[in-house]
């Protein structure tokens, strides 16, 4: 007798078209969890089948397999980058639980090369636009001062870039930053980047692997509009006590992993402190002797199996960024997030993962005259906070009918708290307070998705995800009058509203899909459709994202954005597996994008929507990738030619005009040699198009003053200089000893000292104030050197 499961699952495959065809003979399952043999990890994206049929799974991002053959005398094979096939042959008399643990290659341990099995190649999974990084290959670049970075890897994918130097955040497909949806365990993480750009908040001694989705988006995901980063964290060596760490120019790490109870719990926490500050405090000297430069981070994880269908995790992360000049200025930052998940197996065939999560970004910002102030002068000061809250639950749920087809459902709640932030100035002894007022949201979706795979060469998986979202009180609603596109409204009424009181819904239907067909197992063609919403905003009329703008809720004057993107791909395998290529075409259109009427005022103005405007966006593109993963000499070429564009009205003439973060061209070449197996070389060269900016073409002489204007009123119509740079870096390994194993690993940062520019200004010549001179302003000029030694016990 069928149970209420059963028939709920049977009822959603008959909705969606789906039909399951059983063979008459009886069949069992496999299931079970596949880990690493020396540190119990679980793995992801393990590759499970019955060698020489088309008939396989692969783990999912829990480690957790199933797997439906026929009864009698089978073999399968558990496969996977790094590491030893493992082969068994079963007597399925009826379901079986096989746990696997897969021992680490002898080139994976050497790291002579670095190798994919082709089961974990693009052209065998049916998503298009997806990057899956594990940290062996980021360890294998080019590092920034001695460091390896996730950001700063995902940044050589396609598709993928920043405005420069300095950048808070990434570009996917010419979307903003606050458009990449970037998890950490689940959790979001609102800041991704330390010291203004150039370090990622993620430490490598604690990430697993990390996906770049990119198109083509699975229905499990939402909320953004560009991409989904999802960053999984180590679960902790459940055999034995592991340290990792590294001492570098710039910062210091360090992690500890055990296990709590052999083979069922264990623990990891990870930490990062700079010392910039430290190091420079003997040559400041002046009103510059207590400036703050640092950051430091926190990573934590615990899991404890209850048995073999109950697991339960507990992680977290906590970092923070200090900078300041004195006491005059000082600015801090951080992010906030803890995740509890647990994995509960029902039965050989469905598969619980509910996750409860809590994510908070803040940020502030602090002005004074402490120090510059007479002993007649009064102190005056400024001091700025703000912060964004959520929490958040998803359950969900995989159901392996069988090898052929699977099931995704769940469902998916936040709750957010935005504190657009506080000002209080201080004068004497007076203060002056001005705070606008919470705003509180709610999110929620309901998903399903299809997962079918009737033979070796065609592949589908399509779903629905349907959105809500709803803006509570307290607060109020304003409502403008029609003015001329361009120009700030005028306010016409408030409403206002009591707490938990409806203040605005919004609800979307989005349909995804993802089709492969393979010619043979060297040639793959891939098409792709899908529809995200974009509920939250951030504010920003910089050239790039700060960690001071403001995030904001969609609200009766801010729409949702809404994205359509179709992709279609071709993959390429080479016979021998030594290399594999790609080519994406992609075409993205997004409604309800947010821009700026010019000198709009984002700073605690409770009438912020008076100065924005709805903006329609389009992008579209060819992305190229090659990619070599055995040999000496590994690594991947990427380039892209593509064009952003966006069109506001009473902007630019109301025509298309080119997005801030578009760049024709986009090159980036990482190599990696292998001389010994202890030294090895790493080369990353990166091209890129100038991004686009708006200056003055003309002047206008006033009473003895020129004041420079744009004539052409078009926004966007000149374009930076190319951006390109040369990294190497050298890796020396000692003598690897049984249980110390330690590294030198030297780097240089933009080889031959190139100054790419950040941004142009325009000033007085300061010999001759009646000529005027463009400025060239970038954040690094020179060869930057880093030295760091890595160790593991």
């Amino acid at each position: 007798m069928k149970t209420r499961a059963t028939m709920l699952l049977s009822a959603i495959i008959l909705l969606f078209g789906a039909t399951v065809t059983y063979a008459q003979q009886a069949r069992y399952t496999v299931s079970g969890y596949v880990k690493d043999k020396q540190n119990g990890e679980s793995l992801i994206g393990i590759s499970v089948g019955k060698p020489g049929t088309s008939i396989g799974t692969v783990t999912n991002q829990y480690g957790f397999y199933s797997i439906t053959l026929p009864a009698g005398e089978q073999e399968l094979q558990f496969s996977y980058i790094g590491y030893s096939n493992f082969k068994t042959t079963l007597n399925l008399q009826k379901n079986t639980t096989l746990d696997v643990k897969l021992e680490a290659s002898s080139s994976q341990l050497n790291e002579v090369t670095i190798r994919c099995d082709k089961q974990e190649k693009a052209i065998n999974t049916i998503n298009t636009s997806i990057n899956r990084l594990d940290i062996a290959q980021m360890k294998a670049m080019p590092t920034f001062m001695g460091e390896v970075d996730v950001l700063r890897a995902i940044q050589t994918l396609p598709g993928v870039n920043t405005v420069g130097e300095g950048a808070s955040g990434f570009n996917v497909r010419g979307g903003n930053s606050d458009e990449n949806l970037i998890l950490l365990d689940e959790a979001p993480v609102y800041n991704s980047t330390h010291m203004l750009g150039f370090f990622s908040v993620f430490n490598p001694d604690a990430v697993k692997s990390l996906n770049l989705i990119k198109g083509g988006f699975p229905a499990e995901y939402g909320g953004r509009t560009s991409s989904v980063l999802d960053i999984r964290m180590k679960d902790g060596n459940n055999q034995k006590l592991a340290l990792n760490g590294g001492i570098g120019n710039i910062f210091s790490r360090l992690s500890l992993e055990a296990p709590i109870v052999k083979d069922k719990s264990s623990f990891i926490v990870a930490a990062r402190r700079s010392y910039i500050d430290v190091l420079m405090k003997p040559f400041v000297k002046g009103d510059m002797k207590d400036t703050k430069l640092n950051f430091y981070d926190l990573t934590a994880k615990a899991n404890y199996k209850f048995n073999s269908n109950n697991t339960l995790f507990l992680s977290g992360y906590f970092g923070r960024d200090v900078f300041g000049f004195g006491k005059d200025v000082n600015m801090n930052w951080g992010n906030a997030t803890a995740t509890l998940r647990w994995n509960h197996v029902f039965n050989n065939r469905l598969f619980l993962n509910l996750s409860t999560y809590y994510s908070k970004y803040d940020y502030s910002l602090q002005f004074s005259n402490e120090s510059k102030k007479s002993s007649t002068e009064e102190q005056q000061g400024y001091d700025w906070t703000s912060n964004i809250i959520n929490y958040g639950v998803k359950p969900s749920f995989t159901y392996y009918l069988n090898s052929a087809n699977t099931l995704h459902f769940g469902v998916h709640g936040v709750y957010y708290t935005f504190k657009p932030g506080t000002g209080i100035g201080t004068e004497g002894n007076d203060q002056h307070v001005k705070t606008l007022p919470d705003k509180h949201a709610l999110e929620s979706a309901v998903y399903v998705d299809h997962e079918y795979k009737p033979n070796k060469h065609f592949g589908i998986q399509y779903g629905l995800r349907v959105s809500s979202y709803q803006l509570l009180g307290s607060g109020f609603e304003y409502y403008y009058a029609d003015t001329t596109p361009g120009i700030r409204k005028r306010l016409l009424e408030i409403k206002e509203y009591g707490a938990g009181e409806k203040m605005k819904g919004y609800h979307y239907f989005e349909p995804r899909a993802s089709i492969r067909y393979a010619f043979n197992d060297q040639n793959a063609v891939k098409v792709a459709y899908s529809r995200t919403t974009q509920f939250m905003h951030q504010l920003s009329n910089t050239a790039s994202p700060t960690p001071l703008d403001i995030w904001t809720p969609s609200t009766n004057n801010i729409e949702p954005m809404v994205a359509d993107q179709y992709t279609v791909g071709y993959f390429y395998n080479a016979p021998n597996d030594n290399y594999e290529v790609s080519a994406e075409v992609f075409y993205k259109t997004t409604d309800h994008q947010l821009d700026y009427i010019d000198n709009a005022n984002l700073q605690l103005n409770p009438l912020i929507e008076a100065d924005l405007l709805p903006s329609q966006g389009r992008a579209y593109g060819l992305e190229l990738y090659a990619k070599k993963d055995i040999g000496k000499t590994t690594g991947w070429v990427s380039y892209t030619l593509s064009r952003t564009e966006r069109k506001t009205p009473g902007i630019s003439l109301n025509e298309w005009f080119l997005n801030r973060y578009d760049r024709t061209h986009n090159l980036n070449l990482v190599l990696t040699h292998t001389f010994t197996k202890r030294t090895s070389l790493s080369a990353n060269w990166v091209f890129a198009s100038g991004t686009p900016a708006t200056f003055a073409d003309n002047r206008l002489e006033f009473q003895d003053w020129d004041i420079p204007y744009n004539s052409t009123e078009k926004r966007n119509n000149y374009r930076l200089a190319p951006y390109h740079r040369l990294d190497l870096s050298v890796t020396l390994k000692g003598k690897q000893l049984k249980r110390w194993k330690g590294e030198w690993v030297f780097s240089l940062y933009n080889v031959y000292a190139r100054r790419n520019a950040y941004t142009v200004y325009f000033r007085q010549n300061p010999d001759n104030p009646d000529l005027k001179e463009a400025v060239r302003f970038s954040i690094i000029g020179s060869i930057i050197p880093g030295i760091t030694y890595n160790f593991k016990f």
